[in-house]
């Protein structure tokens, strides 16, 4: 089952993205898939089932399909297209313009949805959608409970009452409502459910809307009197009301449920003289009352749609049991099969003298309805909805109130048959409250009025003034003695006299007229059988009285519509009969044609549209009038022909509009006429038809204003309409030639947009697929269309005009084709018939593209992009293109009647055809359309390639341009989004594969083959075509990079040929890469590709292997480098990026492009300072700045960045680098560095352009940099060695040891979790000796980090001196390429008590490839060398470097006096107490004993050594205890004097056996 599969399919695609929204935390979206997903799952199992029945299999696919539609666009998939019965739409067998247009539908309906779903407030859109959908709406009502303490039974009756009208609108909903506090009906509790129909669109537009229920109590008269005497019961007495608000659910503003449930409050009657109607009125006015809880719980719900449809839709709401409450009148749309034959009666008011009594009285009207005879018929009076009928109807009964006012409605239902016999009796009685006297009451009154009046029609409605008889009580109820009496009162009578009463003329009656008393009713005649017409029925009964036939005939059109709709048949009868009997005279012919005008014209009214069919059904099953069409034509042709001569035609408007019908009933009474009389007479019905054409195109030539202006426009819209009926009749070259005039004849710029419309109307038409009709419709309409399309006028009418004509056009093609394939095999003559019509099809074709093809495409380019109408005209150009085959090519090709127009027209489309690809008209979700699209272009651009070929090639006719578009057009095809599956998941790559292939493939071999053909002309290509080959050569699919990349070997041996190098075409390959490759396109086997196949295509030609291999040796080279840098560009971590951005422009340094070897510099520039890295971006920009000459030379490298246009020379460049340069190196304290940069911009404001005010500025700027050196505090950087080891990194990394300049106070965890972080896979190394091969060699990734010591070169300048620190620890931790790491091992046995003895050390010295800081933070080492060092050297190394400190710590305090005394005094006492480190006695013991001379006599210079500085100590303690004394604080002086002692005994022995060493001033210099 196909909707299965695609849902299945939809799912796996879902899902994909369902797991992606949930690892990036798009809660909302990813709950709302889930959702989609659940659904289409249950769906999905119900389409398994395969138990639906097929409507509602039908709507469940509707269901389905809207979910999936709306899922992929809020995922941003692509857009599915369906037909009517929801299947997904075959591209192969559906034409592109149906294919847009159902795109275009189904990109609408998703919109609208969306629209619903995102604005839950703006419903009301929604319902006015569906209100347009439906003429007819029903309101759900179910009351959930009724909570009220009234004691006695109750009806409730509920309606809808508008209180602009102050009426209700709806029949009641009756509830018989038990004393107990129960339904009557014991079943019907929780089932009390009611749908209100046949409300319209002006229903609920009304500005309220009110569900009103009247709570009417059934027992005695007074509820606080007791049973205790003896109590008349049964009076309905008023009890209380209830209103709510439905405005905002009846026009769809707010939600509707079925579940949700309102609560409304009861208003109670307070007094006696509470009348219900008015309780109503003041309640929906709002004020608040105290309902102490009481009233009614109820759920509504708007259900859109007819009775049926609701039953539908909604089965569970609207069942057997759900009581239906008509409206009050007929619905908006009279549905044909709605037999109704009700009548509504309303107990308006009454006001009744109290007679002799002491009080006013109790007034109970009872109606009924009763026969001739005066027997009441049973059983025909509803209280309400979802009541059993009675036979009476009592009313409200009012305590002591004159005037009453009721407002009651009842419905009564008589049979149709009996309706001219009955009337409705009302008897009037005064109740009592006590029983006994209740009892003895009589009628006091009565009132009657017959359903028929004595015309035949029924009581009209409205308010009726009844006149009251009073008099026997059994008089009043005897038919005989009333029914002969006036009933109603006339409106001009004057009132009586109060009081007065007079017998009533006759006296046989026994009644009289009591003119003191009145009442009213209203009714309302809601019946398809009756009629209150009585011109209507004049016409019907026309036979009795022939002489009243003209003025009945004339009288019909004032008529109310939907009484004549009622009787449609009848009266169609009636007017045919009429013309039968008169066939000898045209007496009425006229005025029945009118009339049969008139009621067409009805059918057409929206109210009666569903009548349609009846009217159809009656043509073809009822009418039988064989001589009708004579009439008919005649009056017809008439009517056109005086309009064609200017006269006023009222009519003929009316008649246009009537014109299908009109002519329905011609056809069918000629059929019956040529089957009654075998075909008579047809000729002269041919001639007669004619001549009404003939007489069309009369009217049509008129330029005449006015009424014929009007005439013309209304023959445009409706001729159309009569063609399917006419087709069969005329032949249709004949009628074909009848419309070309009908059309032609009309002035060229006369009602445009309508004659397009006709056009089209009659292209839809059957007409339009013969033949000999199409070919003369086309002559005319195609000239017009090119015109139009040419001045861009009506183009909305010109593309749906033209979108007709090729959907027919297609269609016809297809059934040719169908035909020739069923009969191609040996039924010759079938065959040829197939042919025949597949050729008609193909000149139809060949007439469009001659004459339209070069003007759409001419419209397409003139017309904005945001215009709506360029995609419409994108797929007329599509749909001409896919119906031409190599026939119409070469034929369209050849009549062009030069070659430059033919050339013209090729750069066109060229041009066109690029610009459709590269910004496609169509959304990117239509993935058919484009792609369609996309094949149509590609079937052209082949075909126009080969009129290159043949026509543009040869040396005299070559067109560069020409060659050079199609060139550009066939890549830029190649390399369009909508080609590259790889970017698209793989159901949605199977799926073009298996429908379209890879277009890539056949444009590429048709761009290779090309490229071959070209010869020697290939070289004016060369550099122009190598980017667009390049991008082509690209596109990651093999097969296609196999044949494409050798056309590159190919250029290269095209201008080596000729030059002998191909420097043009290295340098044009080399520059577009880099853009290519960063743009995202390329990879590995890319790379691999190009070097395999052109090293071996330059190994066969001998004189190009070397300078190929090389070349193709710097194009891998330069693309290792490029994949690397974009791999990593995009990393948060951008170390890695800074690396390959280096690479790089080292890269293009080495092969001199300087212009490229720019633009990275300022990459890398750019990064550095987004990362805060100043120094190293000033060596960045350093580089740049030594590219350029103090001289007044232009630029000739492209500048970035802040270095732009203003900067002319290279002196000016230069100056504004060097000061930028300045700026990043003072902010990044390399102050020594600006100040050479400051020396060297002095030295050019000074003597070269001796400008003392820069020269002022920048000597300012140095002098604080000398400042800056000494009084600020520069902490010095940590360097950090890194290996990475393993197969796992990229290439640029792996294996390779690099040295890491750390930022300021980094410690070696936080540095080393930066290093991680873009490896989170990585194993940190325990060990920091070099790993083994199993670990270099394996696929993981391992990574070593440790500290290493910058290792300073000496410098000569500073030896001997006494220096400031400040200036020197410069040196010691920049201009550094030396690093050293020690690794302590012991060697020899072991000596517990002296471990110097065999403490060796293994040194490693790592050098890098550039000194640190510079471009980097880091740089690879380029060697490395480890040298061991004995346990001496290491005791002299020691030794050294104690010395230095205490020397660097007198230095500091001679310089600064004011320095903290502690560090001096613990590096002192450290040395000089030899319990605390065991100072250099472990030495003495380790090396100076005559058993390791003996053993080691090489060390006996190193031992000196040792003595000497172990002697050498002895003035640098002695001046550091001095300080010492002389700073100390008198807490600690035990501590010094403890420290003097100590050292006057060292100094003893020292001097002793190592000699005296002296000071050789009071500055302590340099020993090293």
């Amino acid at each position: 089952m196909p909707m299965v599969q695609e849902i299945t399919t939809t799912l796996r695609e879902w899902a994909t993205i369902w797991k992606q929204l949930y690892v990036a935390g798009q809660t909302e979206r990813y709950r709302q898939v889930k959702q989609m997903m659940y659904e289409l799952m249950e769906r999905r199992s119900q389409l398994l089932s395969g138990t639906l029945p097929k409507d509602e299999l039908l709507q469940l696919k509707k269901e389905v399909t809207s979910k999936i539609d709306y899922g992929n666009k809020i995922l941003a998939l692509d857009l599915v297209v369906r037909d009517e019965d929801e299947n997904i739409l075959d591209p192969d067998r559906t034409s592109i313009i149906s294919l847009f247009q159902a795109h275009k539908k189904a990109a609408q309906t998703i919109t609208q949805r969306i629209q619903e779903e995102t604005r839950p407030q703006q419903s009301a859109l929604g319902c006015s959608t569906r209100l347009a959908a439906s003429p007819s709406h029903s309101l759900y009502l179910c009351m959930r409970n009724f909570v009220c303490n009234i004691g006695e039974e109750a009806q409730l009756l509920m309606a809808l009452y508008d209180p602009g009208e102050q009426r209700m609108i709806s029949e009641n909903y009756v509830i018989r409502w038990a004393s107990t506090g129960v339904p009557q009906d014991i079943e019907m509790l929780n089932n009390l459910k009611a749908v209100f129909t046949d409300l319209g669109s002006k229903d609920l537009k009304r500005e309220r809307l009110f569900l009103v229920c009247q709570i009417i109590r059934v027992g005695r008269m007074d509820l606080r009197e007791t049973y205790s005497r003896k109590l008349s019961t049964g009076l309905r007495r008023p009890f209380g009301i209830s209103v709510m608000d439905i405005t905002d659910i009846t026009k769809g503003k707010c939600e509707s449920d079925e579940d949700k449930q309102y609560f409304i409050p009861v208003h109670l009657a307070a007094a006696d003289n509470d009348f219900l109607h008015n309780m109503i009125r003041k309640a929906v006015e709002g004020k608040d009352i105290n309902h102490k809880g009481q009233g009614f719980w109820v759920s509504l719900k708007m259900l859109w749609g007819d009775l049926s449809q609701v039953r539908k839709d909604h089965p569970h709401l609207v069942d057997r049991s759900t009581v239906v409450a008509r409206k009050l009148g007929y619905p908006e749309v009279i549905m044909p099969g709605d037999v109704r034959n009700d009548i509504y009666l309303t107990l308006v008011q009454g006001e009744f003298d109290k007679g002799n009594k002491k009080t006013q009285k109790n007034v109970e009207v009872t109606v009924c309805v009763c026969d001739e005879s005066g027997s009441v018929v049973q059983n025909v009076i509803y209280h309400g909805a979802g009541d059993k009928p009675a036979s009476e109807y009592r009313s409200v009964v009012y305590y002591q109130q004159r005037h009453q006012r009721w407002m009651e409605t009842v419905k009564i239902a008589v049979p149709i048959e009996d309706v001219h016999k009955t009337h409705l009796r009302f008897t009037f009685r005064h109740r009592s409250s006590s029983d006994s006297k209740d009892k003895s009451e009589r009628i006091f009154s009565m009132a009657f009025v017959k359903l028929m009046r004595p015309d035949g029609t029924t009581l009209r409605d409205g308010e009726h003034d009844l006149v009251l008889y009073k008099g026997d009580s059994r008089k009043m109820e005897d038919a005989s003695a009333y029914l002969t009496l006036t009933s109603t009162r006339n409106l001009s009578e004057p009132k009586l006299l109060s009081g007065s009463s007079f017998r009533v003329s006759g006296g046989t009656s026994g009644l009289t007229v009591s003119a003191r008393d009145s009442f009213q009713i209203s009714t309302l005649v809601c019946s398809t059988k009756l009629t209150q017409n009585v011109n209507l029925l004049g016409l019907l009964k026309w036979r009795s009285k022939p002489s009243l036939l003209s003025g009945n005939l004339q009288k019909l059109m004032n008529v109310d519509g939907g009484e004549v709709i009622k009787f449609l048949q009848d009266t169609l009868d009636a007017l045919f009969s009429i013309m039968m009997e008169n066939s000898d005279t045209d007496v009425y012919d006229t005025l029945v044609f009118d009339a049969l005008v008139f009621i067409v014209g009805l059918v057409a009214d929206k109210k009666f549209q569903h009548f349609n069919t009846v009217l159809e059904a009656y043509i073809r099953q009822h009418f039988s009038a064989t001589l009708a069409y004579k009439k008919l034509i005649s009056v017809l042709t008439q009517y056109v022909d005086h309009a064609s001569q200017g006269e006023p035609c009222e009519p003929l408007m009316r008649t246009f509009k009537a014109l299908e019908y009109i002519f329905k009933f011609i056809v069918r009474s000629r059929h019956l006429f040529a089957q009654l009389y075998e075909g008579k007479e047809t000729a002269e019905f041919q001639r007669s038809l004619q001549q009404f054409f003939l007489s069309l195109n009369q009217l049509m030539k008129s330029p005449l204003e006015g009424p014929t202006l009007l005439s013309q426009g209304a023959a445009l819209k409706y001729l159309p309409s009569i063609l399917e009926d006419v087709f069969g009749i005329f032949d249709s070259s004949a009628l074909g030639a009848l419309l070309r005039d009908f059309i032609g004849n009309l002035p060229p710029q006369r009602l445009l947009k309508q004659k397009l419309q006709s056009l089209t109307n009659i292209v839809n038409s059957k007409i339009f697929q013969s033949y000999e009709c199409r070919e003369l419709l086309l002559q005319t309409a195609v000239p017009i269309l090119q015109e139009l399309i040419e001045k861009g006028e009506e183009e909305d009418a010109c593309i749906e005009l033209l979108s007709n004509i090729l959907e027919v056009l297609y269609k016809a093609q297809k059934r040719a084709e169908e035909l020739r394939a069923q009969h191609s095999a040996g039924k010759g003559r079938r065959k040829d018939c197939g042919d025949a019509e597949l050729a008609k099809v193909k000149k139809h074709i060949q007439l469009i593209l001659e004459r339209l093809l070069h003007t759409v495409n001419r419209r397409v380019i003139v017309l904005d992009r945001e215009n709506s109408l360029r995609s419409h005209y994108v797929a007329c150009m599509a749909a001409i293109l896919s119906q031409m085959d190599k026939d119409h090519y070469s034929s369209y090709i050849k009549a062009f009647p030069s070659r430059p127009e033919l050339m013209d027209f090729l750069m066109e489309i060229f041009i066109l055809f690029k610009d459709l690809i590269g910004k496609t008209v169509y959304p990117s979700d239509w993935m058919v359309m484009n792609m369609v699209q996309n094949r149509e272009f590609l079937h052209a651009i082949n075909q126009f390639a080969t009129t290159l070929t043949q026509m543009f090639l040869s040396n005299s006719s070559f067109e560069l341009q020409l060659w050079n578009n199609y060139f550009h057009l066939a890549v830029a095809f190649l390399t369009q989004d909508s080609l590259q599956l790889e970017n698209f998941s793989q159901a949605k790559r199977n799926s073009i594969l298996a429908k379209y292939g890879d277009m890539r493939a056949t444009i590429g071999a048709s761009i290779r083959d090309m490229w071959y053909n070209l010869g020697h002309h290939k070289i004016e290509f060369i550099p122009g075509m190598v980017g667009p080959i390049l991008e082509m050569t690209l596109v990651p699919e093999l097969e296609l990079r196999k044949s494409t990349i050798p056309i590159f070997f190919d250029m290269m041996l095209c201008e080596y040929q000729l030059t002998k190098s191909f420097s043009r075409f290295e340098d044009e390959i080399l520059r577009k890469l880099d853009s290519e490759v960063e743009g995202g396109r390329g990879d590995e086997q890319y790379k691999q590709l190009f070097e395999s196949i052109l090293l071996s295509c330059c190994r066969r030609h001998p004189e190009l292997a070397k300078p190929g291999e090389n070349f193709v040796a710097l194009v891998t080279g330069l693309l290792e480098r490029l994949l690397d840098y974009r791999a990593v560009m995009n990393d948060e971590n951008k170390t890695y990026s800074m690396s390959c951005t280096v690479n790089l422009l080292n890269f293009y340094k080495e092969i001199d492009r300087q212009a490229m070897y720019i633009r990275y510099l300022y990459k890398l520039k750019d990064l550095h300072v987004s990362y805060e890295n100043y120094t190293e971006g000033a060596y960045t920009l350093l580089l740049h700045a030594r590219l350029l000459k103090w001289s007044d030379e232009a630029n000739t490298a492209p500048m970035q960045g802040l270095h732009s246009p203003s900067l002319h020379t290279q002196r000016q460049l230069k100056e504004a680098l060097y000061n930028q340069i300045i700026d990043y190196f003072d902010k990044g304290k390399m102050w020594e560095e600006a100040i050479h940069i400051c020396k060297e911009l002095a030295e050019q404001y000074e003597s070269e352009v001796f400008d003392y005010e820069m020269l002022s500025d920048i000597l300012q700027r140095e002098a604080k940099f000398y400042e800056k050196i000494l009084k600020v505090l520069r902490p010095s950087p940590d360097y950090f060695a890194v290996g990475y080891y393993g197969q796992g990194f990229p290439t640029f990394l792996r294996n390779k040891i690099f040295i890491y300049r750390g930022k300021e106070y980094e410690r070696r965890e936080d540095f080393e979790m930066r290093l991680l972080s873009p490896f989170p896979n990585a194993e940190k190394l325990k060990s920091t000796s070099p790993p083994g091969e199993d670990i270099t060699s394996s696929p993981g990734q391992y990574i070593q980090c440790f500290t290493v010591q910058p290792v300073e070169e000496a410098k000569v300048r500073f030896k001997d001196r006494s220096i400031p620190e400040q200036i020197t620890n410069f040196y010691k931790a920049n201009h550094v390429q030396k690093f050293s790491y020690s690794r302590p091992f012991k060697k020899g046995p072991k000596d517990p008590d002296n471990e110097f003895a065999t403490m060796w050390i293994e040194r490693t010295t790592f050098v890098t490839a550039y000194p640190l800081p510079g471009i980097l933070r880091w740089f690879a080492v380029t060697s490395t060398t480890t040298t061991i060092i004995s346990p001496l050297e290491n005791a002299i190394e020691t030794m050294m470097k104690t010395n230095e400190k205490i020397m660097s710590e007198i230095n500091r305090h001679q310089n600064d006096p004011s320095l903290p005394v502690n560090p001096l005094s613990m590096l002192l006492n450290g040395i000089v107490d030899p319990a605390v480190m065991g100072g250099f006695a472990k030495y003495e013991t380790a090396f100076f004993q005559e058993s390791y001379l003996q053993e080691h006599p090489e060390d006996e210079g190193n031992i000196e050594k040792l003595k000497d500085l172990i002697a050498w100590q002895t003035p640098l303690l002695a001046e550091g205890i001095r300080i010492h004394g002389r700073k100390v604080t008198e807490d600690l002086r035990p501590f010094h004097e403890r420290m003097e002692q100590c050292f006057v005994q060292l100094r003893a022995k020292v001097e002793s056996q190592y000699g005296v060493r002296e000071m050789v001033s009071a500055r302590v210099v340099s020993t090293v």
